[in-house]
C-alpha cells in the first residue's frame, strides 16, 4: 500500500537520510529499529509530507504520488502521524482534540464511528471528555494522540515512538490497543525504543543506522537474530545479522 523510495533528506550540511526505501503493505504493521539518531523520525516526517526529501524521492500510498502535496493533503488520502512529543492541543479538552483529529472532509461522515472506536480503545478518554488535555497524564495523553490520528480514519497510521517517557503497566496497555489497531485492517509504521513489545505486534522491520536501512526481515527472524540482540537488548556476544534478516 505505501512504496517510499529514494527518501534523503538534508539539514544544512548534514544529510539526515540517505536513499531510504521501505514498503508498508495493506493491513500490515511494520516496524523501524535504530538507535537515537539514525534517522527514523525524519524518515516518518518525510513521508507524512512534514519535510520535503531532495528531490528523486517518492512517496506513493495505494497508487497515488504523494510527494509535492501539502501536508494536509497526505492526511486527507489517509496518512496520519503521532509524532513523538504527543502533539496534542494542551489547552482543549479531550473532546475537542478529537473533533479536530476530524477535520479532513473526507473524514468528517465518519466522525461518530471513529469516536466510538477511539472511546472503545482507551476507555479513559471516554471518562474525561471535559477535561484539558495538558492536565491528563503522559500515558492518556498518548492515548489521546493516537485517537486524534484514528480520528482522521487513515489507511496508514505512524507512530514516533509511542511508549517513550511511560510507566511499563501503561506501556503494556498501549501495546494492546495497538494490536487491536491492527487487527481492525489499518496499516501501522512504527518507530519504537521498546524492541520487544513492537516486534510482538509488527509482522515485518526495519534497521537503520546513519540514515540507511543496513537490514529487514520477518518480526520472527529480527527477534530471535543474536546480532539485534546483542544492538538493542545488550545480549553479551555480537554476531552477524541471520537468521533470514536481509542486509
Amino acid at each position: 500500500m505505501l512504496s517510499a523510495s529514494r527518501i534523503s533528506l538534508h539539514y544544512g550540511k548534514h544529510l539526515a537520510l540517505d536513499g531510504v526505501s521501505i514498503d508498508v503493505g495493506e493491513s500490515e504493521t511494520v516496524v523501524v529499529l535504530g538507535a537515537n539518531g539514525a534517522g527514523k523520525s525524519s524518515l516518518l516526517k518525510a513521508i507524512a509530507g512534514l519535510l520535503r526529501p531532495a528531490p528523486g524521492a517518492r512517496v506513493n500510498l495505494a497508487g497515488t504520488e504523494l510527494v509535492g502535496l501539502p501536508a494536509h493533503r497526505y492526511v486527507e488520502l489517509g496518512v496520519a502521524l503521532v509524532p513523538e512529543g504527543r502533539g496534542i492541543f494542551g489547552d482543549l479538552t479531550v473532546a475537542e482534540n478529537l473533533q479536530l483529529g476530524a477535520y479532513a472532509k473526507p473524514a468528517r461522515p465518519h466522525e461518530a464511528r471513529q469516536r466510538a472506536l477511539v472511546l472503545e480503545l482507551f476507555p479513559r478518554l471516554g471518562e474525561r471528555q471535559k477535561q484539558i488535555a495538558r492536565t491528563m497524564s503522559g500515558g492518556e495523553q498518548q492515548m489521546l494522540a493516537i485517537g486524534r490520528a484514528l480520528m482522521s480514519c487513515p489507511r496508514l497510521l505512524m507512530l514516533d515512538e509511542p511508549s517513550l517517557g511511560l510507566a511499563p503497566i501503561v506501556t503494556s496497555e498501549l501495546f494492546t490497543a495497538l494490536g487491536r489497531i491492527r487487527e481492525t485492517g489499518i496499516a501501522l509504521l512504527v518507530v519504537e525504543q521498546n524492541v520487544m513489545a513492537s516486534l510482538a505486534i509488527a509482522h515485518r522491520g526495519y534497521l537503520m543506522e546513519a540514515g540507511r536501512i543496513t537490514g529487514s526481515g520477518t518480526a520472527d527472524a529480527l527477534r530471535d537474530d543474536p546480532a539485534v540482540q546483542q544492538a538493542f537488548l545488550g545480549a553479551v556476544t555480537p554476531a552477524p545479522f541471520t537468521n533470514g534478516v536481509t542486509p
